[in-house]
């Protein structure tokens, strides 16, 4: 499908000759419907949180039950509506309601006005990157810039005639299609590599290879052979970063933050630099011979963990646990390990209830985890990169098939 769809776009010759100028009030009709939340069967909403950059499908809501909402949630949005989020503009927040729901008053409900426009033609416009450009220049405020309607509504554009309305309107669903399916690829291929890892490690499925093809047995492999550690034993340090404000340089040793470890790795774009004094002073710090593990231990990143593969030295700051294993354990291991949410709750629930959730020091080193010999440490980890590789692929496929969209939009608009 995805060939078929590439291959109409790249035979697409607009003649816009026969377009008009209309102005997206003239197509676009803003829903102000009040809801009273005291009486009404409506059960869900959504939140600004719910909407994602630059896709037009809602895939998280909230129930009523669920939190306390402010009074600007009143507005109510039916089956087919279009949401779109007017503060920070730039987001691109614009989504199709596949059910009926309740919304603050800082997201506008419209309809499409069919006499003049294709439903489905119109999310499409809403993406394109005049609109944007249009409401991030009629915006108001600085800290959290929002567009009034009656400035949107003036957004200029040339529609096409009714018949090549619908024959566009399908050729981008299309698209959408296919990215929808390659997201939907994606999903159950991380959630099949958090099953199966949780599985391998917990021993309660075997791990096998024959000619570079793995095989999986429901019977338990023998865990005599298996160690039950504690991580301070299985380290030979296990520390966190440095707790003071150290005197950041102009130039000299990165020292990072929790906002630098990322699921992918460790990122270096925004680090901030100590002197080299104060980096050999430092205990925590990762070397590039070491498969050091990084755990972020607070914050709204909590539990976060990568393996440092970065070539050149780093300081930590004090939101950063590091482990630096033992020859007992692969870096690489350790980190399936203490990855898995269950640990990371295990932890928490050990570390009691605060105004700010946290991962412990103390409780890290005395922690347990069952170890297997090196060599099927080897063998799923070995796995583990394969999955890994299809996921990186398939990532690569959406931002490829997103940037195929994103032009395609802005061709025709």
């Amino acid at each position: 499908m995805n060939e078929i769809v590439v291959n109409d776009i790249r035979t697409l010759n607009l003649d816009k000759s026969t377009w008009k100028p209309v102005r997206f009030g003239e197509v676009a009709i803003q829903q102000k419907q009040s809801v009273d939340r005291d009486t009404t069967n409506i059960t869900r909403y959504i939140k600004g949180e719910h909407m994602k950059s630059e896709d037009l499908h809602l895939r998280n809501w909230g129930d009523l039950t669920d939190e306390y909402l402010g009074p600007a949630f009143v507005r109510r949005f039916e089956i087919g509506d279009i949401l779109y989020g007017s503060r920070r503009t730039y987001l691109k927040k614009v989504a199709i309601a596949h059910f009926e729901g309740i919304t603050s008053n800082t997201t506008f409900v419209i309809k499409a006005n069919e006499e003049v426009i294709d439903k489905n033609l119109l999310p499409f416009i809403m993406l394109s990157e005049g609109f944007t450009q249009h409401s991030i220049r009629n915006s108001k405020g600085s800290v959290n810039p929002y567009i009034n309607w009656k400035d949107l509504a003036k957004y200029e554009f040339l529609l096409p005639p009714k018949d090549q309305q619908a024959q566009l309107a399908e050729l981008l669903w299309a698209m959408d299609e296919v990215v929808k399916y390659e997201i939907e690829v994606l999903r159950k291929l991380i959630l099949k590599e958090k099953v199966t890892i949780e599985e391998l490690v917990s021993g309660k499925r075997t791990l096998d290879v024959t000619d570079e093809k793995f095989t999986f047995s429901e019977s338990k492999k023998s865990t005599n052979k298996w160690k039950l550690l504690s991580l301070e034993l299985l380290c030979e340090k296990v520390t966190d970063g440095e707790h003071l404000s150290p005197n950041f340089v102009g130039e000299g040793y990165p020292i990072l933050s929790a906002k630098d470890i990322q699921d992918d790795g460790v990122q270096m774009e925004n680090a901030k630099f100590i002197a080299k004094e104060a980096f050999q002073l430092s205990r925590r710090r990762c070397n590039p011979e070491y498969n050091d593990v990084l755990i972020v231990s607070r914050g709204a990143t909590i539990g976060r963990t990568t393996v440092n593969k970065i070539s050149e030295p780093f300081a930590l700051m004090g939101s950063v646990i590091l482990l630096k294993p033992k020859s007992t354990i692969l870096g690489d291991y350790l980190g399936l390990l203490v990855k898995r949410k269950s640990y990371q709750n295990r932890l928490l629930a050990i570390s009691g209830s605060t105004a700010q959730q946290a991962i412990y020091l103390a409780d890290i080193k005395k922690s347990k985890l069952a170890i297997p010999p090196i060599s099927y440490q080897k063998l799923i980890v070995k796995f583990v990169e394969k999955i890994s590789n299809s996921i990186y692929s398939i990532k690569t496929k959406i931002a490829s098939s997103k940037a195929l969209q994103k032009s395609l939009i802005n061709q025709i608009f």
